[in-house]
Parts: C-alpha cells; structure tokens; sequence
C-alpha cells in the first residue's frame, strides 16, 4: 500500500512538468476530460444567466419615469384651474399628458361647479375616487385616457363640456364620472400628488378601476346638460 504525502501545488508542478493550476489538478486527481467537462458545465451555466437575466429585463424593464411609473409633469402653476361649466381642452381645467396617457383635471370650486355630495359624504367619495384636494381648495384628477368600454381612446369635448368616445358613445363627465353609454363603469383614475419643487406626479402604476357607474345618491358632480352626439 503506497503512503500519500502532502504536497505543495509547488511541488506537483515539479513532478508533472506544468504550471501550479495543473499542478493542482494533478493534486486532486482530475483528468483533462473531467476539466474539460467542468469547464464546459462552468460556461453553459453562465450563457443560461446571462440569457435568463436578458429575458427578465425584457419582462421588467427599468420604467423609472416612464409609463407604469411615477411621471413628474409639470409645475401646477401650467394646469390652469377652471369651474366645471369653463373647461376648454389644453387651456383651463383639463389639459391632456401623452407621455401619462392621461387628462389632468384641475377644478375651481364656485357658482359654476356643481357638487352634488356635501361634508364628510363628499370627501369620502373623492378619496375613494382617487381626486387629490390641494391646499386651495382646488381639485385635481389624472385620468386614464382608456374607455373602459372596449379600450377606445376618449376625447375631450369642448362643446358637451365633457368626454365622448368616439367608438361606442360612452360618456363622461369632466371628472370621468359615466354619464351613459354601453361602458360598465367611470373612467379609470391614476393616483397623482405634488412634489416638492409644486411639479404634478402622476403614477401610472396605481391605476383605480373601482369607480362605479354613480345613481342619483352617489354622483359628485352634476351633469353638463348638453346633447353630446357622436362624431
């Protein structure tokens, strides 16, 4: 029976004639066929990270500042307010954001702004509704430019003083509130806030689809009381 002693990787590259890392090979007794199959399981392992870790940025991309994420807009001071009779599409009260996919509603209270809820029954529903009171009193609304009918995108209507689609007839109030037509709910609504420089967020990862058709007892705003028809 043969006596191992230990060797130094030193000195098995004396007694196999190559450099320490086959020194070290011979030390533990691995063959070339079993470096090479550990080598080759060694670059299979990191072709199928590489790939899987490709696949996943495919699947999450970095959406910082983008659709899906939190969006800075602008200053407020650019969304000029308005009474909900005084909307005009892009100049007061209503201004659309391509890059949020979304109409920002910026409502002055008033003798032309018609609340239907009162008190605390009022701000419930405006919490539940995602609107965002600022220190004012003004009232603001990110909502999503989607029908909720069949994916259409809405409108603004200066002369019906609210949202028409052009697809199907659904309408809307200025608030998103449904006001008739074949959609089973409101507009959708993204969560917004203010930051500290006064800039509008908008975040278009946090999108509200429980607004319900409103009834008689449940509707924030009055209805404009125009004919709306389809264009």
């Amino acid at each position: 029976m043969s006596i191992q002693t230990p060797r130094t990787p030193q000195e098995y590259e004396v007694l196999t004639g190559g450099g320490a890392e086959s020194a070290e090979v011979a030390k533990r007794g691995l063959s070339r066929r079993q470096l090479l199959r550990r080598a080759v399981g060694l670059s299979l392992g990191l072709v199928g990270a590489e790939a899987a870790y490709g696949a996943l940025t495919m699947l999450y991309p970095n959406l910082a500042g983008k659709f899906g994420a939190a969006i800075t807009l602008k200053g407020k001071d650019t969304y000029k307010g308005a009474m909900q009779k005084d909307f005009i599409l892009d100049q007061a009260g209503i201004f659309y954001e391509s890059g949020a996919k979304a109409y920002i509603m910026h409502l002055l209270p008033g003798d032309k702004t018609f609340f239907l809820l009162q008190g605390d029954t009022l701000n419930e529903f405006l919490d539940a509704q995602s609107w965002t009171v600022d220190g004012d009193g003004s009232y603001w609304a990110a909502l999503y430019q989607v029908c909720v009918h069949l994916g259409c995108k809405v409108p603004y209507r200066d002369d019906c003083n609210s949202f028409k689609c052009p697809c199907h007839g659904s309408h809307y109030n200025v608030d998103g509130e449904y006001l008739d037509g074949p959609a089973p709910r409101s507009l959708d609504r993204f969560s917004m806030s203010f930051d500290k420089a006064g800039n509008v967020v908008v975040d278009t990862g946090k999108l509200n689809q429980h607004v319900e058709r409103p009834d008689t007892g449940t509707r924030v705003l009055r209805v404009p009381g125009i004919d709306c028809s389809a264009q």
